[in-house]
């Protein structure tokens, strides 16, 4: 149970946005990927140039410690898929794994405070629709992609 919370927390938390890309059949570089997202929260928060300059710089920077969180976390799961395994190093995987979380979390409220600098509240509340939005749609793609699953009886 506890590996479901914690695969749902950081599935919601950075895997839609930072592996979508590299993940889905759609094959986007790194840069393509944030070149579509900066288009898509532009077009749908209003900003205008002067804050494009002033906000992507601070929210790519957000996006990339999270990421370095995102794939500690990922890489010390899959480091307990082995049988060989203990109680003592589980318990390890998931202590590490809430702590990112956590971390992820201080980083947006740091962050948030950052943007509050260069951006109007109701701007950065634009953005976070249209990144919500952004993340949805990419994982709508992807599964239109992959198909129709079948079913098991």
């Amino acid at each position: 149970m506890k590996k479901i919370i914690v695969l749902l927390v950081m599935a919601w938390s950075l895997l839609p946005l930072l592996h979508a890309a590299e993940g889905s059949k759609q094959h986007l570089s790194q840069k393509e990927f944030k070149a579509k997202q900066q288009a898509y929260i532009v077009e749908k928060a209003g900003l205008n140039p002067t804050e494009v300059t002033q906000f992507f710089p601070i929210y790519f920077e957000l996006q990339a410690k999270k990421k370095q969180l995102n794939d500690q976390s990922w890489s010390l799961i899959r480091k307990g898929k082995g049988a060989d395994t203990t109680e003592a190093e589980y318990n390890n995987i998931l202590e590490t794994v809430y702590d990112n979380s956590i971390e992820s979390d201080r980083l947006e409220k740091l962050y948030f405070e950052k943007f509050k600098k260069v951006l109007t509240a109701k701007k950065i509340y634009l953005i976070q629709r249209a990144e919500m939005r952004f993340r949805r749609e990419l994982l709508k793609g992807a599964h239109q992609k992959e198909g129709p699953k079948k079913r098991g009886k």
